[in-house]
């Protein structure tokens, strides 16, 4: 993708969305591809022709900025979407980074570091504000965490599961037909594997991952 880079606005308040816009159409490394009032009429937008960039606002009336970028992902688009937002919510901001954001920056930006941080975005980073970073730690933490249960064969994720739900190995033994020797044999590579103490904390442990 070479410059200028095309860019979709995506917000449902007219003053708001000009002032972006305009900020766009300032830098000759951009040009604006269109705008756009509501998730639906983005989604419209870009079947017909998909941007590099998808600047996205979260709190819209009817479709949110969650729901669209869902649906941007589900349609197959390609193009980095980074969120514009006022929320420096917490759960806001993993919510829409687990989701598939490139981005996820605050209005109160300053234009020149918004524009710098959309270039950025085109050369493949990951861009947040510096208020809302830590979180974005705090996700790669978690995932981290959860990493043990990538590695799960199918067979030690079915007895993860039947774990997590209470049931003994003799239970688990006889629901998979295999030997209760064999459960055992899966619950110790488990353990190690989630590097646990026990199946309570393995199950704790996989149930609120």
């Amino acid at each position: 993708m070479g410059k200028p880079y095309s860019v979709l606005v995506v917000d449902d308040h007219p003053l708001l969305r000009r002032g972006i816009c305009q900020l766009i159409n300032s830098d000759p490394d951009f040009t604006l591809l269109g705008e756009a009032g509501s998730g639906i009429e983005a989604l419209n937008m870009v079947g017909d022709n998909e941007p590099d960039i998808i600047l996205l606002d979260l709190n819209m009336k009817g479709m949110s900025g969650l729901d669209t970028l869902s649906g941007l992902r589900q349609e197959g688009v390609t193009a980095r979407v980074v969120i514009l937002t006022v929320s420096d919510a917490k759960a806001d901001v993993i919510r829409l980074l687990r989701a598939g954001a490139d981005g996820y920056l605050l209005k109160d930006t300053e234009p020149d570091l918004l524009l710098e941080k959309l270039k950025h975005a085109m050369q493949g980073h990951r861009v947040i504000s510096e208020a809302v970073e830590a979180y974005q730690l705090e996700l790669k933490q978690a995932a981290d965490k959860d990493e043990w249960i990538n590695s799960l064969t199918p067979r030690e994720m079915q007895i993860l599961t039947q774990l997590a739900e209470g049931l003994s190995n003799r239970t688990i033994s006889e629901q998979l037909h295999i030997s209760e020797g064999t459960v055992k044999v899966h619950v110790k590579n488990l353990l190690r594997k989630a590097n646990a103490k026990s199946r309570t904390e393995m199950a704790v442990r996989y149930l609120n991952r």
